[in-house]
């Protein structure tokens, strides 16, 4: 087993070496395999009552690219990278939430009684309240956004979250449901020289607060 200080080096430099992409290598190709494993990195974020309110569409062929490109303003890095994930939120629905949690309560650790307790304030939260559920699928699908960036970086790979794209013409060539909410894109592959490095932050006595 790898060092635990070792293993936090990783993490950090994973933040540290993260850069937002623009130029890309388009001849290299990654397998399904090393996106299907970042995703279930990605869907190890939080989300409230383990809702898990995501979906993640990796664009990858030739015609899905042109699709998603047309829909994106012609940005050039939608084609060149080895693939853009679509990432929705979905507005979250208390009634299938106890499926969610049937396997905290399977392994014992979750009581029963707390799982309908949640399905309960669940509802209470949601239910009705358009605005609520909006900003849950955001939320939700920020998380594992953030967390595929970083799963990405540690495997040397670069990404670019994208808005700037038309969220109907994606709906519509996608196929998203009524339930979902197309929050970003986010390109990733292999980086060409010509990217920016991370670019400098802002001091953090100007955004950093004790109370």
């Amino acid at each position: 087993m790898e060092p635990v200080n070792n293993r936090h080096r990783v993490l950090v430099d994973a933040i540290e070496k993260r850069i937002s992409a623009n130029y890309y290598d388009s001849s290299h190709i990654l397998p399904d395999s090393e996106l299907t494993e970042i995703i279930r990195l990605a869907t190890l974020a939080p989300t409230a009552f383990n809702f898990q309110k995501w979906r993640f569409i990796a664009v990858r062929t030739p015609e899905a690219k042109r699709k998603l490109w047309e829909a994106a303003s012609g940005q050039a890095k939608v084609l060149e990278a080895s693939a853009t994930f679509i990432i929705c939120g979905q507005l979250p629905d208390h009634s299938v939430l106890a499926e969610r949690l049937r396997p905290s309560v399977e392994a014992g650790f979750m009581p029963a009684a707390t799982s309908e307790a949640w399905v309960q304030g669940a509802d209470a939260l949601y239910t009705g309240n358009a605005r609520m559920q909006r900003d849950e699928a955001i939320r939700s699908a920020t998380f594992g956004a953030a967390t595929l960036m970083f799963a990405a970086a540690a495997n040397n790979l670069a990404t670019g979250a994208m808005v700037g794209f038309d969220p109907d013409k994606v709906v519509q060539e996608f196929g998203l449901g009524p339930n979902e909410v197309p929050v970003l894109l986010m390109t990733i592959g292999r980086a060409l020289p010509d990217n920016w490095p991370q670019k400098p932050r802002r001091p953090l006595q100007e955004v950093l607060e004790f109370a």
